[in-house]
């Protein structure tokens, strides 16, 4: 895909700007977060200060705006994926609870990821002299070139030596690499359009093919507890048909539709114990790396409410 001119972006009048998404009430606009798939009966809404850039790529629909408490916001469509105000929570929870639990990881691999957050965290790890190397494999390039230009802060190390970038299709890519990886993070955006793939059998299975003996792979469950406990209960079984390690650990961020996010972790090493991190670091090392992510952090996210933890269980 050709490169987008960042230095010319037009102004776009909140006034004649139409989108499935927002709406006026009284004086002001509002985003909201609507699904009647995912989560019927109820919606997630943010105050818009300005519409930064809005296009549809040859993949999905880009919406990216300026909120008035949460900071710039990336839409993929019409689901919420970052906001400057909350992303470390979820960029830390999904990169560093692999890394933390894995003795030697060396190699990681990433699937999706187009904002470039998961990058940003690998690399703390690479200036640590852990990680060694880091293959991203994102199918939309328009979605890093409007990251570089709207979160600087996220997408800041896609050009960084230790990163090998791939525009391509991340199935694809599983299917073809003969190489293997310590780490591989799915950041997928939610099961519609390019992603919908993500959530199967079939992704699973190839997974396992590009992971190393003691590997361990973690991904975005889509759901969280309260909203579609079956299919969140359907996934794990997915996952659990293909690894014999599965954990499924919880991410709290307010711009995420009930205020949270499950991330499932697995690996084939059924003595691994992923949800106690294997390596610490000490704790002001700790506190000047990472904003949401520790030791304590990292422990507790495992932990369920009962009639959840129940549920999942049977």
């Amino acid at each position: 895909m050709s490169p987008i001119d960042l230095n010319n972006i037009p102004i776009i009048d909140l006034d004649s700007f139409t989108h499935e998404t927002i709406f006026k009430q009284g004086d002001k606009y509002w985003f909201f977060e609507k699904s009647e798939d995912a989560f019927p009966g109820q919606a997630f809404g943010l105050e818009i200060n300005q519409i930064l850039y809005h296009t549809k790529s040859q993949f999905q629909d880009i919406l990216i705006f300026k909120s008035l408490s949460f900071g710039n916001v990336l839409v993929l469509n019409g689901i919420i994926q970052c906001t400057e105000k909350d992303e470390f929570a979820y960029q830390e929870l999904i990169t560093h609870l692999p890394v933390m639990s894995h003795p030697n990881p060396t190699k990681a691999l990433v699937i999706g990821g187009g904002d470039c957050g998961v990058i940003r965290e690998l690399i703390k790890h690479v200036e640590l002299g852990t990680i060694e190397s880091i293959t991203m494999v994102e199918i939309d390039d328009m979605v890093i070139q409007l990251s570089t230009k709207f979160l600087p802060e996220m997408a800041k190390y896609h050009n960084h030596p230790k990163v090998n970038l791939i525009i391509d299709d991340g199935f694809k890519f599983l299917k073809s690499t003969q190489e293997k990886f310590d780490i591989i993070i799915t950041d997928s955006s939610d099961p519609e359009g390019p992603a919908e793939e993500f959530f199967q059998i079939n992704y699973f299975k190839l997974l396992l093919n590009a992971l190393q003996k003691d590997g361990i792979v973690i991904m975005q469950s889509s759901e969280n507890i309260w909203l579609n406990l079956s299919y969140l209960k359907n996934l794990l079984k997915k996952a659990k048909t293909i690894f014999k390690n599965v954990k499924y650990s919880q991410c709290y961020m307010p711009s995420y539709t009930s205020g949270s996010l499950g991330l499932i972790i697995a690996t084939n090493d059924e003595l691994k114990d992923v949800t106690k991190p294997l390596r610490k670091l000490k704790p002001s090392l700790e506190a000047n790396l990472f904003k949401y992510y520790n030791s304590n952090i990292h422990q507790s996210s495992f932990v369920l409410p009962t009639w959840a933890q129940n549920e999942l269980k049977n």
